[in-house]
C-alpha cells in the first residue's frame, strides 16, 4: 500500500482476524481534492430527499433492526453503541449539520443502518490492517480521551499505532478537518449485517462528497 498522502487502494486484513470474523465485511472509500464547506448550494435539499427513504415504514425497520445488531455486538465488549442515539435523533429531527464531511458520515450510517467512520486520509501513517487488540493496548482517541483495548476488540491499525477501535472511537490524529482535502471513510461489519449494506453505506458517502465538495472518488472497496 501506498505511504501516506498517496493513493490508498486497500486494507490488510489480518489472519487474527479472519480466524476469528471470517466473512464479515470491512470496506472504505477515498474521495480526492474535496472541500469542506458548512452547508453547499443544494445540500439541504439532497439531505431531505434522503431523509424521506431513511423514514419509510420498511426501510426504517430495516435499519432499526441492523442497528440493533451493532448494539447487541457492542454490548457483548460492555460498550454502548451510538448508533441507536443517532438513529432517534435522525427520525424526530433530521440529520445533524456541521460539515459536509461530518454530515456525510451521518447520512451514511444512517441510511444504510451500519457504522461509518471519517477521517482525514493523509493523516494515516503507511498502509492500514484490520485486526484484533491485545488486552491493554492504548490509542489517542478523540478529544485527548485515552482507549484502553480489551481483548480481541476489533482495531484499525496504521503502520504507528491504532487509528481506530470499532466499540469505542476513532483516534484524535486522523480526524477530519478544515484543511481535509483528501477524505476516506470507511465502514465495519459485524456479525449479522450483510456485504451490501456496507456498500450502500460507503457508496453514499462517496457520491455525496464527489456531488458537493467537489472531490473524485478514487475508490470504494469492500472486504
Amino acid at each position: 500500500m501506498p505511504e501516506s498522502g498517496n493513493k490508498l487502494n486497500h486494507c490488510t486484513i489480518s489472519q487474527r482476524y479472519l480466524s476469528k470474523f471470517s466473512g464479515i465485511s470491512f470496506g472504505l472509500t477515498m474521495i480526492s481534492d474535496c472541500h469542506n464547506p458548512e452547508n453547499p448550494e443544494g445540500f439541504d435539499q439532497y439531505k431531505r430527499k434522503l431523509l424521506r427513504r431513511m423514514r419509510r415504514r420498511e426501510t426504517l425497520a430495516q435499519i432499526t433492526e441492523r442497528i440493533g445488531i451493532y448494539d447487541a455486538f457492542f454490548k457483548g465488549f460492555g460498550f454502548d453503541c451510538p448508533l441507536p442515539k443517532h438513529l432517534k435523533r435522525t427520525v424526530n429531527s433530521g440529520f445533524p449539520r456541521y460539515d459536509l464531511m461530518v454530515d456525510t458520515h451521518f447520512m451514511a450510517e444512517m441510511c444504510a443502518g451500519i457504522l461509518v467512520a471519517v477521517t482525514d486520509h493523509d493523516r494515516f501513517e503507511g498502509a492500514l490492517t484490520l485486526d484484533l487488540a491485545d488486552e491493554g493496548e492504548i490509542c489517542a482517541g478523540m478529544g485527548g480521551r485515552k482507549i484502553r483495548t480489551k481483548r480481541d476488540e476489533i482495531v484499525l491499525r496504521d503502520e504507528k499505532e491504532i487509528v481506530c477501535v470499532l466499540c469505542q472511537g476513532a483516534d484524535e490524529k486522523t480526524r477530519v478537518s478544515g484543511d481535509t482535502g483528501n477524505v476516506l471513510f470507511y465502514a465495519y461489519a459485524v456479525p449479522g449485517i450483510e456485504r451490501e449494506f456496507i456498500q450502500q453505506g460507503l457508496q453514499i458517502a462517496a457520491e455525496t462528497m464527489a456531488r458537493f465538495g467537489g472531490g473524485t472518488i478514487e475508490f470504494v472497496e469492500v472486504y
